[in-house]
């Protein structure tokens, strides 16, 4: 059975999984759901339509399926938050739920989540990513695998952060910030992530693939169309393909621009 703090207070209309560990003082109200193994800290509230896998950890304060911080939004709209397995959610993280009816926000598995962090409606998060403290996600923003984000870093709605990105630290970012790149300051394309490639085990083959698309996206002097036709008429590994794509077809927020600078090996 659930291990409940006598304090806590949990609705009927949830349901905890055995192991499932609720601290003192948290409120889990209506129809959440919580897998096997997973541990809320105190003081923490859990609202509504809330859906997460096994193994997950809430820390103390966490706020999660709020309103979104929309004023026209619809208290009643039925949306809600799904989190996958093994994330960590440290101290007052916040994420609100879904603006549209039958939606939700979602995370993925395996990321970690720091102190303050506030992700807001209809943010869609992959695998693995790492997001430092008092980072701020305005709604629809999309991160996909392996990503890191600075602490304090800002996010304009409606962009996405590609595989294997890094954000600096309080940058501020409204524009989609491409696969294996890093970031700074506003909107500062600064080159490769490749000390975070090399980590995550890419052969040096690899990496100078995506060095290569690189390059040719970000530093050529050629005009934008026959940069990707000179990329189409290239082999590349799917890696490199990817980057490309992402700059062929961005979202409405455009891609950010080229930096001024030697690409890292």
């Amino acid at each position: 059975m659930p291990e409940i703090h006598a304090s806590a207070l949990v609705s009927d209309d949830a349901r905890l999984a055995p192991g499932v560990t609720v601290g003192p003082f948290s409120i889990i109200d209506g129809p959440v759901v919580i897998g096997a193994g997973s541990t809320v800290g105190p003081h923490v509230s859990i609202r509504g339509r809330v859906v997460m896998g096994t193994g997950n950890t809430i820390g103390p304060g966490a706020v999660l399926g709020e309103d979104p911080q929309s004023i026209p939004f619809d208290p009643d709209t039925d949306s809600g938050i799904v989190l996958g397995d093994n994330n960590i959610l440290r101290e007052y993280v916040l994420i609100h739920r879904s603006i549209h009816p039958g939606e939700n926000t979602t995370i993925g598995s395996d990321n970690f989540l720091m102190t303050n962090a506030h992700i807001a409606h209809d943010f869609l998060c992959g695998d693995h990513n790492i997001i430092g403290s008092n980072a701020l996600f305005a709604g629809h923003v999309e991160v996909g695998n392996h990503a890191f984000i600075g602490g304090g870093a800002g996010f304009h709605q409606f962009m996405r952060i590609g595989d294997y990105a890094m954000v600096a630290g309080n940058a501020t970012i409204t524009m989609d910030v491409p696969p294996f790149c890093t970031t700074r300051r506003s909107n500062r394309l600064a080159g490769l992530n490749a000390i975070g490639l090399r980590r995550a085990g890419f052969t040096p083959e690899e990496r100078k693939n995506i060095k290569a698309a690189y390059t040719l996206l970000f530093l050529s002097t050629l005009p934008r169309d026959q940069v990707f036709a000179e990329a189409d008429s290239r082999d590349w590994n799917p890696h490199a393909r990817q980057l490309i794509e992402a700059v062929r077809t961005p979202t409405k927020r455009g891609v950010l621009a080229r930096h001024a600078g030697k690409v890292e090996h």
